[in-house]
C-alpha cells in the first residue's frame, strides 16, 4: 500500500510529491526534516534579502529636512560667509556626509574688510569632512564692486576663503566680457583669474 505524505504547513509549491512504503519510516521521517530544512532555509533568506533591500532604500534617503536655513561661517569671531536656503537635506548618515540645499540658494561671502560678494545657485551642497561648499546649476557671483561670474558650479573654500570652478565660466567687468574654462579667486576678488581663456568682447560704454 502506498500514500502521499501530508504537507503540514508547508507550501506545495515549494514541495514534489513522493510515494514511499508504510514499512520505509525511516526514510519518510528523514525527507519530512529536510523538506522542512530546505523551506526554512528558503523563506531565512528570502527575509535577509528583504531587510537588504530596505537598508539600501533607507541609505539614500536623508535622515532629516530642515526648512529656513540661515548658516553663519566664522574665522577669529568674524563672519565670513553666510548661507542662506529655504530647505536642507540632512545625509549625515553616509561614509562621506553631507547636507543638500535643493530649493536654491544664497551665500554672501565676506572679506576681512567686511565687503560683501553674493552667490546665488539653485543647487548647493556642504561636505561635512571638508570645508567646501559646492553650488551647482545657475551659479551667479555679483561682487562687491559689481563684477559679475556666471557658471554652472562653484566651489568655495571657506578655510582658505577661495573660489574656483574648471566649468565653463564669462566674466563681467567693467570693460569686458571674458570666456573661458575656469576661475580662481581670494574672497576680496582681487586677484580674479578666468583660466583658459575662449574669448574677450570688450564693452562699450
Amino acid at each position: 500500500m502506498f500514500f502521499k505524505p501530508y504537507q503540514n504547513q508547508i507550501l506545495e509549491s515549494d514541495i514534489s510529491y513522493v510515494y514511499i512504503s508504510l514499512t520505509d519510516t525511516r526514510l519518510y521521517k528523514k525527507y519530512i526534516i529536510v523538506t522542512v530544512f530546505t523551506v526554512t532555509m528558503f523563506f531565512s533568506c528570502n527575509d535577509s534579502f528583504k531587510q537588504v533591500q530596505k537598508i539600501g532604500i533607507s541609505e539614500n534617503e536623508p535622515i532629516g529636512v530642515d526648512y529656513n536655513i540661515n548658516v553663519k561661517y566664522t574665522d577669529s569671531g568674524r563672519v565670513s560667509a553666510n548661507l542662506i536656503s529655504t530647505k536642507m537635506l540632512d545625509y549625515s548618515n553616509r561614509d562621506f556626509p553631507f547636507y543638500e540645499f535643493t530649493d536654491g540658494v544664497i551665500l554672501y561671502i565676506y572679506d576681512k574688510d567686511n565687503k560683501k560678494s553674493t552667490v546665488v545657485a539653485d543647487n548647493a551642497y556642504v561636505y561635512n569632512n571638508t570645508d567646501l561648499i559646492d553650488m551647482q546649476d545657475n551659479v551667479v557671483i555679483t561682487t562687491h564692486d559689481n563684477r559679475v561670474l556666471k557658471t554652472d558650479q562653484l566651489f568655495y573654500d571657506q578655510e582658505k576663503e577661495w573660489l574656483y570652478t574648471n566649468k565653463p565660466v564669462s566674466f563681467k567687468t567693467d570693460q569686458d566680457l571674458i570666456n573661458g574654462n575656469g576661475f580662481d579667486s581670494n574672497s576680496k576678488f582681487t586677484n580674479a583669474e578666468v583660466l583658459e581663456v575662449t574669448g574677450i568682447i570688450t564693452l562699450e560704454d
